[in-house]
């Protein structure tokens, strides 16, 4: 446990912590004090001290309590790494977004995160490619971008905490998609006019009934913008199905096998296998998708040989943008439950070769995010050939644009710019609760947008 005279970040001290000591078995004492031009910062980790003052120009109240936080994790970061003689890739920051967060800092950002906030050469780099692809992009904030969410899949992978409910007889899919076409077409007058981007994500969207599948798409509509389909499962691919995503205007899908060993989906509770994921690509390829893939880096049981076979895989069947996730296990998941614990053994060499066969072939990484207990403490990136960047995958990470979603757990983000602020709207993560309540949902939702549209 964590003792601080900042209560109110205890929470955060700790996770923090667990980076270096996932049972926190030492003691640990952070105080931090604010002054209108100083923060002072100490961080005691058993015997490891250290003390520091910073200066700070904050414009406002909320701006003082941001670097409060910032370099009260610093010392601690500092105090730990002595304590336990480790650096991480990553220093001092353990955000979902440091992209977000380099952006904010301008200037020269990358000195700040590499003598500041000590975070690597390498990743300062990377941060700084990809900050240069997604501003040749020259992405409009002002449009609107849509997710709407898809929470059944065949099975549950043993990695997966998303919300995501297995499919039976007894599931509710006819009801679901009712009441999610419902909150679509009560939202069309919200993002008809300033679509930036259409995102159908899940669980496995694909696994639905094509008869579902097609209520969903009429419901949406067919749109001139970046249209993308989380198809997902491999086994669930149907040459039907696809050729019904092309008809309503769907532009880009997702095959993710996750990784091209028959073996380790075997383990992961994966219903398909390498050959059904190959064939998906030559289906895909039929109807001209821009195709993304996603693998993961640190799945249990594999060797770095193993996950280099599937980088080769994914760069051999040529898919338009590559994802490179890093395993991370959330409560929830079937592999957490049973109490494994993630090895950084190989983890760091699976992220250098993909990023240098990447670079030779061709990619850039254009988006980032970080997970918290992710295996090496490492992060998530997306690389693509140049031209076919996702630009809802860069929207939302980045948060520069409204993102209206629709679903269970679905959540709805808004910008208010001027305000230097951003309102969230949650809707019930249990399926049977967001049915029972979906009219409520709408009446709720709907006073949010509301209150942007009275802005503009």
């Amino acid at each position: 446990m964590v003792e601080t005279n900042l209560v109110t970040l205890k929470a955060e001290y700790e996770e923090f912590a667990r980076q270096f000591d996932r049972s926190l078995s030492c003691n640990i004492v952070v105080d931090g004090k604010i002054t209108s031009d100083t923060i002072w910062a100490k961080a005691v980790v058993d015997d490891a001290c250290v003390e520091e003052t910073f200066t700070h120009t904050a414009k406002d109240e909320l701006e003082q309590k941001r670097y409060l936080k910032r370099y009260t994790k610093l010392v601690l970061y500092k105090a730990l790494s002595k304590k336990f003689n480790k650096e991480l890739p990553w220093g001092a920051i353990n955000g979902i977004r440091p992209v977000k967060f380099a952006r904010q800092l301008g200037g020269d950002y990358k000195r700040y995160l590499t003598e500041q906030m000590l975070v690597s050469g390498e990743k300062a780099e990377l941060l700084e490619r990809i900050i240069l692809t997604q501003d040749k992009m020259g992405l409009d904030s002002s449009k609107i971008d849509l997710f709407i969410g898809i929470p059944f899949c065949p099975s549950r992978c043993a990695y997966c905490s998303f919300i995501s409910e297995q499919i039976t007889k007894k599931t509710r899919l006819n009801e679901y998609i009712d009441c999610l076409c419902k909150e679509i077409e009560a939202g069309k007058d919200y993002f008809l006019s300033n679509l930036g981007s259409i995102y159908i994500g899940g669980g496995t969207p694909i696994a639905l009934p094509i008869e579902l599948l097609e209520k969903l798409l009429k419901t949406i509509g067919k749109h001139s913008v970046e249209y993308t389909v989380e198809a997902g499962r491999p086994d669930c691919f149907d040459k039907d199905k696809l050729k019904l995503f092309a008809d309503y205007g769907v532009n880009r899908i997702c095959v993710n096998p996750q990784t091209f060993n028959d073996k380790t989906l075997a383990l992961m509770g994966r219903k398909h296998t390498t050959e059904q994921t190959i064939n998906a690509f030559k289906l895909a390829r039929e109807f001209d998708f821009i195709v993304n893939t996603d693998l993961i880096a640190g799945l249990v049981g594999e060797s770095v040989e193993d996950f280099k076979f599937s980088m080769d895989k994914a760069l051999e069947l040529n898919a338009e943008n590559i994802t490179v996730h890093t395993l991370c296990l959330k409560a929830g998941s079937k592999l957490k439950t049973q109490g494994q614990v993630l090895s950084e053994d190989g983890v760091n060499e699976m992220h250098s070769y993909s990023q240098k066969l990447l670079y030779a072939s061709g990619y850039n990484p254009y988006y980032l995010y970080r997970q918290k207990y992710s295996a090496g403490n490492l992060e998530n990136v997306g690389y693509a050939k140049s031209g076919t960047e996702c630009r809802y995958n860069i929207a939302v990470m980045e948060e520069i644009t409204d993102n209206h979603a629709f679903g269970a757990g679905a959540n709805t983000k808004v910008i208010f710019g001027g305000e230097n602020r951003i309102e969230r709207y949650f809707p019930p993560k249990d399926i049977n609760t967001y049915i029972q309540k979906i009219d409520k949902i709408i009446e709720e939702k709907d006073k949010l947008l509301q209150k942007k549209l009275q802005l503009n």
